[in-house]
């Protein structure tokens, strides 16, 4: 928001009090909604017919609609060398990550994964700025972690806590929930990735690009894997969704980009991932999953580790 900083300071106390209170409850607002647009699109692909399919149509409608965007941010702000090699890396751990995210649809519940794939997310991403960027951890973002932790544990192994000694490993034998953890542990990669790369990049031209490779990357393996009978049976039975679901990835990340102007980001990083109650609540409610008290309390327990990590 240009010259708010300016604005901001020009008032008088008792005006700057009510500017910050409307940011405050706006940047809110902006977090609650970019949770319900994530939660959502994840929906939809849980819902298609082909996931793996579904995503790589999702990526090239994104590529389709903001190419002139693309082409307008390159020709003004251009890319430095440095930036060329940033976007290569966030494609392939993209591709790696949207291809764990529909796997882990193909075998399990929506109110399953998410939880999952976005709690050990930012637990992974708090190792990682630790022994990579040399960042500190402070003794909140400790707890936090440990809460991520014992969510995950609660929404599986709620009701059934004597498999744990029966069956030490039954957790990760789920192929369900292990791609939901390799989802996460691509998410922590490219969160530390992408941290530095929109340093050499425009943020939004970071997300058309790193949305155009991921698609390119993933066009061989869907081609070969499925053939274009399956690929265009995906696209005529499910275009509106995908259309809905590019459409809601990208106000996703538009709507975190505005609220980082109002916000900031070890706040609005955290607070984003209250998509994870609504992904237990479309869950139940869209698809009919089973609303066990387990996963309601374990997902709640993730959303409060999570937040406690980001403001710690």
């Amino acid at each position: 928001m240009p010259n708010i900083e300016f604005y901001y300071a020009s008032q008088e106390p008792r005006t700057r009090l009510l500017y910050f209170n409307l940011m405050t409850e706006l940047s809110l607002a902006l977090v609650l909604f970019s949770g319900l647009t994530h939660a959502s699109w994840n929906l939809l692909l849980k819902n298609s017919h082909n996931q793996e399919v579904f995503i790589w149509w999702l990526k090239i409608t994104i590529s389709v609609m903001l190419a002139p965007i693309a082409v307008i941010l390159i020709w003004n702000d251009g890319i430095e060398s440095t930036g060329w090699w940033f976007i290569l890396g966030t494609s392939l751990i993209h591709i790696l990550y949207y291809l764990f995210l529909s796997r882990s649809y193909m075998h399990a519940d929506l109110s399953l994964v998410y939880p999952l794939a976005r709690g050990t997310g930012p637990v992974l991403t708090a190792f990682l700025g630790i022994t990579l960027l040399s960042e500190t951890i402070s003794e909140l973002a400790i707890l936090g972690i440990m809460a991520v932790v014992l969510g995950i544990f609660v929404i599986y192994w709620w009701g059934h806590i004597s498999e744990v000694f029966d069956d030490p490993l039954k957790f990760v034998k789920n192929p369900g929930v292990r791609y939901a953890l390799l989802t996460g542990l691509t998410i922590s990669l490219y969160s530390v990735w992408d941290k530095v790369g929109v340093n050499y990049v425009n943020p939004l031209l970071y997300m058309y690009l790193l949305s155009l490779g991921t698609a390119l990357g993933l066009a061989p393996y869907i081609i070969r894997q499925y053939g274009t009978s399956a690929i265009k049976k995906e696209l005529v039975s499910n275009k509106i969704r995908i259309v809905s679901s590019a459409l809601l990835a990208f106000g996703t990340y538009a709507t975190i980009l505005s609220v980082l102007q109002l916000s900031k980001v070890s706040y609005v990083a955290p607070a984003r991932e209250i998509g994870i109650v609504f992904s237990v609540l479309l869950g139940s409610i869209i698809l009919k999953e089973s609303m066990s008290i387990g996963r309601i309390i374990g997902s709640l327990i993730i959303t409060i580790g999570v937040f406690l990590i980001g403001i710690g």
